[in-house]
């Protein structure tokens, strides 16, 4: 029975989509997902390429992932940015520590967890500069992932009849495990472009208080998987992600712009 301590505190879209701006903000069914920018406190736009999400982050800006929980019952979101799980510091897997969100809770992820008291703030910044760039790990720069497992829920109350055998005890317990239904998970992936591209910075040392709880979950296999992409906004236009505008052919200019001639200024 596997069992995980985790700090308290999406399906990966699979349909093929057009280059679009998405009005809304978020992403994720059983957990939402967005992407702030806390200089402005704006939500990012999520824009939709190739089956992937993508926003565009402005270089120097601080950010935030908020995590919300739309489900009735509590979940576990493990977080990565860059291929990093963003608890532990380790090469990000499912399997790792995460965030655990009660019925309808938000958390914003803030930075990378130093202790149970302190994050160092996520920031956009040069590929060059980015944590996982400096510790050795550059290839997953450029995405944001959340794991999202159920909890295990308990198991039923036991009546027990005298009369069964204990053979048909086994085979009660037999039939109603494998009566559960299993979770099922897909995981997208996206090969680096040739240009240089944003990371993300180990930042200033803010506050940010959680503390420990035990997490069983229901499955080895994440139930959703979410994945954001980003970048500056030129890298995304250019790679064809956000469109760009129809160019505004210039205005010639007019030799008689006006029908009769003005007074001049008073002197």
């Amino acid at each position: 029975m596997k069992r995980s301590c985790s700090p308290l505190i999406g399906a990966a879209v699979a349909a093929a989509l057009s280059s679009v701006a998405w009005p809304a903000a978020a992403v994720g069914m059983l957990v939402d997902v967005a992407v702030i920018d806390r200089t402005t406190g704006r939500e990012l736009p999520v824009y939709a390429a190739d089956g992937r999400w993508f926003v565009a982050g402005r270089p120097g800006a601080r950010y935030e992932i908020r995590l919300r929980n739309q489900t009735g019952a509590d979940v576990l979101a493990v977080t990565s940015v860059d291929g990093v799980n963003v608890v532990s510091g380790e090469t990000a897997s499912p399997s790792q520590t995460g965030y655990v969100l009660a019925p309808g809770h938000t958390f914003a992820v803030r930075g990378w967890r130093k202790d149970f008291d302190r994050v160092a703030a996520f920031d956009f910044t040069a590929i060059d500069d980015a944590y996982a760039t400096r510790t050795g790990r550059p290839d997953n720069v450029g995405v944001i992932g959340v794991a999202v497992f159920p909890r295990k829920a308990p198991p039923p109350p036991v009546v027990r009849d005298d009369r069964l055998s204990g053979d048909a005890e086994a085979t009660t317990r037999e039939r109603a495990a494998s009566a559960a239904p299993a979770p099922s998970a897909s995981m997208r992936s996206e090969a680096a472009p040739a240009q240089k591209r944003l990371g993300t910075g180990h930042g200033r040392i803010e506050t940010s208080v959680v503390r420990n709880v035990a997490f069983e979950r229901d499955s080895d296999v994440p139930v959703e998987v979410i994945v954001i992409g980003y970048d500056s906004h030129a890298n995304l236009v250019a790679r064809g992600v956000i469109p760009q505008p129809p160019a505004v052919p210039p205005r010639d200019p007019q030799p008689f712009p006006a029908r009769f001639v003005a007074d001049p200024p008073p002197r």
